[in-house]
């Protein structure tokens, strides 16, 4: 139990290094072929000691030490071990150069392998994107994810504006975000893709319908989950971009390892403001001349967007107790003026919304924890999170910024609101990682989720104040195996999910259904999946999943936000068969082309679809069931590349979203029984096509162009069962192109990045048929040291 002890004291070792400490040196160096290209995940091991170390997806390792001589050798499955001896007190760089052992090469495991290809040949239908390629065109996280096949990010206006996801037919809140294996709301509820800093990022994975048991969910969809940067070498990595709408942003992150402690400190901090004043185009404005309503191009006049994202991470890595322990913290903040409804139609000139969330967390990681095969993590986190709308304005406006004063506020035709949420988040996870042989192992997750929703009102003397709980726990376990020299895996998981609501508010309860809901209530749900994968070779591969899968209803769904999102405290949990099969392949010729390609169907049958319901009439919105709602689609996806010259890509998606439901709420026949699922777009493609040009115009510098193009078809807004076709609401089709242009010089030190975005300025729409910004420019400078 002398890890466990060792484990308690840990604080102690980072803020009191001890005499032992000063007589340790620091060894770093990189696992190499006889090529000299990088080995990653190679173990170095120091004698038959408990010390050890592995190396990054770059081949870059770190190893302290205790003064002395010692004998580290590096292992690589399908290599040659190589052994070095190392003496001495002072920091060293020690490289291991392998060469591949002929024999036992064609038995290697993945752990040579890159993550993303690692992902590519699992079980799941994943998507990996690439950040860090992409860093330096590139000022929001979201554009990556929307050029993905399968996924349509859909924005209600520009920068900061609230978004909703739609992944292989599910949408909105059925899609899970983590951040290194940790829910990303860790960070505050409002923390969305939009928000976190670019060059702080290394990958992005985006899990289509089956969503592995190690990340805890309950998402019914699918999930995105973000990967932060992993390199151990010391760098700053800072940016600056200036774009059209007034918009700037600025993120700055780094490393720095103490030579002497060997403590890690990981800083990052991301800013963005917009005032995002595009035109709406052909707007329905009162003409006093003509005596009518006629179209006018007016520009957003109150919709200023602010965003503070600041985390700090301390920790240390490599010791005889922890392969990794870090205390992290955080604080965010966003203030937003609110411009309209979820429709364009209504109108808001003073209404605005802030949130600030506070975070600490501890997370522990140790391969042969207690005993050998064992891996656990364990992460501890707390967030304090508070939002308050401001709607004290008895004025009605127009798009062009005139208004008439009324005896209501703006947002819900009620009294002044100063309306406050404040709702905490625990978070506790472990996952525990069994490792049996090197070709099957077990894997238990648990996760803890419970956030509170403490509300009241500093104006509003009729508004009763209250507070809600709701806690999640859900339980992972999966057995994973592989055969025939990894050619075949497979894996079974069964998950469970234990949810527990407390809803203190009562009032409003025609609309809220607050009535027929007791006060307390737990309830025990249970899913359960299984995926396969085969491998003809490099060229072919194919995989199939399937899960029966539960989600259950967030707190804003739940629970509303108290302004523009009304509570439905008889809302259900979502339950889904999920199916997915693909294929997928790639090969090489001539060592410089390369084509790849995949192509996924997918099968979704969802009972109590939650779906958002929008009320026209003041664009308030409210999450409901629909009884059975059938998804079937496929997608592809093809790239070629010509060495690092030339890479072209093309992805598309077919999805065909239906309501099942022969009857309506009151039992008879319904109009929208087999109607496809509105306000969602159901085909969708996307191409891009790069160029790097290297030592152009100097030796040393890269010039890069590239072009994307993205193709929506038109869908309807509302139920397509409703009206005369002639009167059906649609949005049209869409056609958006956009160019960057990339300068890269000084070893990869300096980049700038010139972009234009919507370059034909095409009328574009986007959810609830909210309008787009037209033609946009944006220029980014980036700069990256490291050692």
């Amino acid at each position: 139990m002398k890890q466990v002890t060792l484990l308690l004291l840990a604080v102690g070792c980072l803020l009191m290094p001890g005499k032992g400490r000063a007589q340790e040196f620091l060894i770093s160096g990189r696992t190499l072929d006889i090529h000299g290209e990088p080995l990653p995940f190679t173990t170095i091991r120091v004698g038959e000691t408990a010390l050890g170390a592995s190396s990054d997806a770059e081949g870059n390792y770190k190893l302290r030490l205790p003064a002395g001589r010692h004998v580290l050798t590096a292992t690589l499955v399908g290599y040659l071990p190589a052994t070095r001896t190392v003496e001495g007190s002072g920091e060293q760089r020690l490289d291991f150069v392998l060469r591949a052992d002929t024999i036992r090469l064609q038995e290697a495991t993945v752990r040579g392998k890159s993550q993303a290809r690692q992902l590519r040949e699992g079980t799941y239908q994943v998507s990996t994107l690439d950040v860090r390629s992409a860093a330096s065109r590139t000022t929001d996280l979201g554009t990556l994810v929307n050029r993905t096949a399968g996924v349509r990010l859909r924005l209600e206006g520009g920068l900061g504006s609230d978004a909703d996801l739609s992944l292989n037919g599910m949408s909105g809140n059925a899609i899970r975000y983590f951040i290194d294996e940790i829910p990303l709301d860790i960070q505050g509820e409002g923390t969305t893709l939009t928000h976190l800093p670019v060059g702080a990022i290394e990958r992005i994975e985006v899990y289509k319908g089956v969503v592995p048991p190690h990340l805890g969910s309950d998402a019914m969809g699918g999930a995105i989950h973000i990967v932060t940067r992993k390199e151990k070498q010391n760098y700053l990595d800072a940016s600056y971009s200036i774009g059209s709408f007034h918009t700037h942003v600025a993120d700055v992150n780094g490393l720095y390892i103490f030579p002497r402690t060997g403590i890690i400190v990981k800083p990052s901090i991301g800013i963005k403001y917009s005032r995002n004043d595009y035109t709406m185009r052909a707007m329905e404005l009162w003409d006093d001349a003509a005596g009518a309503y006629l179209p006018r191009d007016v520009k957003r006049f109150h919709d200023d967007y602010f965003s503070l994202s600041a985390e700090a991470e301390v920790g240390i890595e490599h010791r005889s107790w922890a392969d990794a322990f870090y205390l992290s913290g955080g604080y965010h903040q966003t203030d937003k003026d609110l411009q309209s409804g979820s429709i364009q139609t209504i109108v808001y000139g003073m209404a605005e919304r802030q949130e600030k969330a506070g975070n600490i967390a501890v997370r522990y990681s140790k391969r042969d924890f207690l005993t050998p095969g064992l891996g656990v993590n364990i992460l501890l986190s707390h967030t304090w999170d508070k939002s308050v709308t401001i709607d004290t304005a008895y004025r009605k406006y127009s798009w062009d910024g005139t208004y008439i004063r009324t005896s209501r506020n703006e947002i819900t035709g009620g009294a002044r609101q100063r309306r406050h949420y404040d709702r905490p988040l625990t978070i506790a996870r472990l996952n525990a990682d069994y490792r049996i042989k090197e070709k099957h192992h077990l894997n238990f997750n648990y996760l803890l989720h419970r956030s509170g929703n403490r509300r009241n009102d500093d104006l509003d003397e009729e508004f009763v104040p209250s507070d809600d709980v709701l806690a999640k726990h859900i339980f992972g376990l999966s057995y994973n195996r592989t055969w025939l020299d990894g050619r075949l895996a497979g894996n079974l998981f069964a998950k469970d999910y234990l949810n527990h609501v407390k809803a203190g508010q009562k009032d409003l309860s025609w609309i809220t259904n607050s009535d027929e809901v007791p006060e307390k209530t737990t309830k025990h749900y249970a899913g359960y999946g299984a995926g396969i994968r085969y491998a003809f070779g490099e060229w072919l591969a194919v995989k199939a999943s399937y899960e029966r899968a539960v989600r259950l209803p967030l707190a804003k769904e739940l629970l509303g936000n108290g302004v523009t999102i009304y509570a439905n405290l008889a809302l259900q949990p979502e339950k889904s068969h999920n199916a997915n099969a693909g294929i997928y392949g790639e090969a090489e010729w001539n060592g410089r082309h390369s084509v790849s390609y995949e192509a996924n169907a997918f099968f979704r049958k969802t009972e109590d679809y939650i779906r958002a319901v929008l009320s026209e009439s003041d664009g308030t919105i409210q999450y409901r069931n629909e009884s059975d709602v059938t998804t079937r689609g496929a997608e592809g996806r093809i790239g070629y590349r010509y060495g690092d010259l030339l890479s072209l890509s093309a992805n598309a998606t077919y999805e065909n979203a239906r309501n099942m439901d022969p009857l309506n709420e009151e039992g008879k026949p319904s109009i929208t029984y087999k109607n496809k699922i509105p306000n969602k777009p159901w085909l969708f493609a996307n191409a891009e096509a790069s160029l790097a040009l290297p030592d152009l115009p100097c030796r040393g510098s890269q010039l890069g162009i590239s072009y994307f193009y993205q193709y929506v078809h038109w869908f309807f807004l509302t139920w397509e069962g409703y009206g005369s076709l002639d009167s059906k609401a649609r949005i049209p089709t869409q056609h958006l192109h956009s160019v960057a242009v990339t300068y890269t010089w000084g070893k990869d030190r300096y980049h700038i990045a010139l972009g234009c975005d919507n370059l034909f300025d095409s009328k574009l729409y986007d959810n609830f048929m909210m309008q787009k910004p037209g033609r946009s420019f944006h220029c980014k400078l980036r700069v990256y040291i490291h050692k």
